[in-house]
């Protein structure tokens, strides 16, 4: 048997959470999400990274930020990122870009949440791999620990393809195929010996 958190004080930072059929919130119900920061002492906060958004499309999105040119040289990927700050934006991207105020996640993603990235994308310059994320999901200090404890998640390294990958609906199912979990056959509840 395996420990989903081998250490209570490891972070998961960089990480991908997979959440477990049992999940049912709406907000969470089989998403991944892409944990940008976590700590047990601080908490977490993270990006679902599969839930595409219809509107505002990008090109809408720029234009109401006035963002040239217009239509963009690039489009990126427009994602409902989680029920905190929906209004507020958030680029997930490859470390191959950095500006003011980007927050270095690991050695291969970045995260920036000003408009200069967005600028450099609509230029068609920028990260190479980005997707933007409206709102963001996040948990007090032990409230993730606890959830993955009691098996509303399933942690699991990072990959590009699911991050970045574009057939959003079917990346709960490969986030689950690349750990070997089929979905239809796992079990509710906590095990007890």
């Amino acid at each position: 048997m395996f420990s989903l958190l081998p250490d209570p004080d490891a972070s998961l930072t960089g990480h991908l959470l997979i959440a477990m059929p049992s999940l049912t919130d709406r907000n969470f119900a089989q998403t991944v999400i892409f944990l940008c920061a976590h700590s047990p002492q601080d908490g977490a906060m993270g990006l679902v990274v599969n839930r595409r958004l219809a509107e505002p499309g990008f090109d809408d999105l720029l234009a109401q930020l006035e963002i040239e040119p217009a239509p963009p040289r690039r489009r990126i990927a427009l994602c409902s990122g989680g029920p905190m700050e929906s209004s507020r934006g958030f680029v997930l991207h490859s470390s191959d870009w950095s500006g003011d105020g980007s927050l270095t996640v690991d050695d291969g993603i970045v995260l920036t949440a000003s408009l200069d990235v967005l600028r450099e994308i609509a230029d068609g310059q920028g990260p190479s791999k980005a997707l933007l994320a409206l709102g963001h999901a996040s948990w007090g200090p032990g409230q993730l620990e606890s959830e993955i404890r009691e098996n509303a998640w399933l942690p699991s390294a990072s990959s590009d393809a699911i991050v970045f990958g574009t057939d959003h609906d079917r990346k709960w199912r490969r986030a689950m195929a690349v750990l070997g979990v089929d979905p239809l056959r796992l079990v509710d509840g906590v095990g007890h010996a």
